[in-house]
């Protein structure tokens, strides 16, 4: 892209202050309690990322919970089966997005259609028939409910050896079914249109319009972004990207942005939300993050904005890790200033705290002020534990 003439200097501080109210992360309760909460957040958000890493509460869990104090799990499992008010697709990851935006994904879902999937291309016609036979005589089903499979070799670490599973997972990429509910990791499928309400599913948006989508949703979830913040894990979409931002930029609806410590990279952000000064977020809000939260997940951002640098060690060797299996990140008002590894002990019913490693100001603080901290902390993990360990 072209260097533009004119940009908007913003220190990190704004821009931090900028990207909390976005993420809604500022206030105590801005999207209410309930069901329609939950709506109101994945819409907000965009999306809402499933994990199946269970030390503690799973991450879809966990981030809805961090901006809905009052966030029961029954609320999700309403807006997901009853409501139908979000529904389950790929983003960057496996994640719950707003039905409102189901059209956005349909070209995706013909792509699969197409040309199939990468993940499954031992997936056989007949497995495929066999499971869309199943719904559409038997109604919703688990992979449970189907026990005749001849088993085969798994093809990745992560892949099941059931055929029929594997069929539904094709026909969920593709859009001819679609989870309607979860127990845990156990999902329900049902067809599509059927699960919906549906004689025939909304009209596909174009690809101007899905370029158009997902910047806009990364500038009300993000307030300033760049190439890398709208095309997390999707290079290719960058250059569409790019042409619409310099399209919004001569006609005066988005401003270049000068980010402190950001030396070449391109960030913009629409004119509003700079003119509209981020008020400090006061120390009394505070937040355990999930490391897939939009806060944390795209890690170069996090580090640029907030000054700390994530490390998601699940993976790594026990002896090599820095804070631990499934580090939370700690938010105090506007400062990340402790990274906790914790573990839920299910049959104690009590949270084992494995580590605890002060960050950033959390880490340069002394005396009463580190106390201080600490008490806060303390407090958040108290209902943090109550959540854990509650429905």
């Amino acid at each position: 892209m072209s260097t533009p003439e004119q940009t908007f200097p913003l220190t990190k501080l704004q821009a931090r202050r900028i990207w909390l109210r976005a993420q809604r992360l500022d206030a105590k309760a801005p999207l209410g309690d309930g069901a329609q909460a939950v709506t109101a957040a994945v819409a907000h958000l965009g999306y809402v990322q499933i994990d199946t890493i269970n030390v503690i509460e799973r991450s879809h869990h966990h981030i809805l919970f961090t901006r809905i104090p009052a966030y029961r799990r029954a609320d999700l499992k309403q807006a997901q089966s009853v409501d139908r008010s979000v529904f389950e697709y790929w983003t960057h990851a496996l994640s719950y997005v707003p039905t409102q935006d189901f059209r956005f994904f349909l070209p995706a879902m013909r792509r699969h259609r197409r040309d199939g999937h990468r993940w499954l291309t031992s997936v056989k016609p007949d497995d495929m028939r066999k499971v869309m036979r199943l719904l559409r005589q038997n109604g919703p089903l688990t992979i449970r409910d189907i026990d005749d499979d001849v088993l085969t070799e798994k093809e990745h670490l992560w892949a099941s050896r059931k055929p029929s599973k594997r069929a539904l997972q094709l026909g969920f990429y593709r859009g001819e079914v679609t989870v309607a509910g979860r127990d845990g990791m156990l999902k329900t499928y049902d067809l599509t249109n059927r699960h919906f309400g549906w004689d025939r599913p909304p009209k596909p948006a174009t690809e101007t319009e899905v370029t158009a989508y997902l910047l806009d949703r990364g500038l009300r979830a993000q307030g300033v972004v760049s190439l890398d913040s709208i095309c997390h894990l999707d290079a290719p979409r960058k250059a569409k990207i790019a042409r619409l931002i310099e399209t919004r930029v001569r006609r005066g609806e988005l401003v270049a942005v000068d980010l402190e410590g950001a030396t070449k990279q391109l960030h913009w952000a629409r004119p509003a939300d700079l003119e509209r000064e981020a008020s400090e977020v006061p120390p009394e809000r505070v937040h355990i993050l999930s490391p897939f939260d939009p806060l944390i997940i795209q890690r170069k951002r996090t580090a640029l904005i907030f000054d700390y640098s994530h490390r998601f060690e699940a993976y790594v060797p026990k002896e090599k890790r820095l804070f631990g299996y499934f580090a939370l990140p700690v938010l105090v008002g506007e400062e990340i200033v402790a990274a906790l590894d914790i573990k839920t002990d299910r049959a104690k019913r009590k949270l084992l705290m494995q580590k605890w490693s002060w960050v950033g100001k959390g880490k340069s603080a002394k005396g009463d002020a580190r106390k201080e901290l600490k008490r806060r902390i303390e407090e958040e993990l108290d209902r943090f534990a109550r959540f854990q360990l509650g429905d």
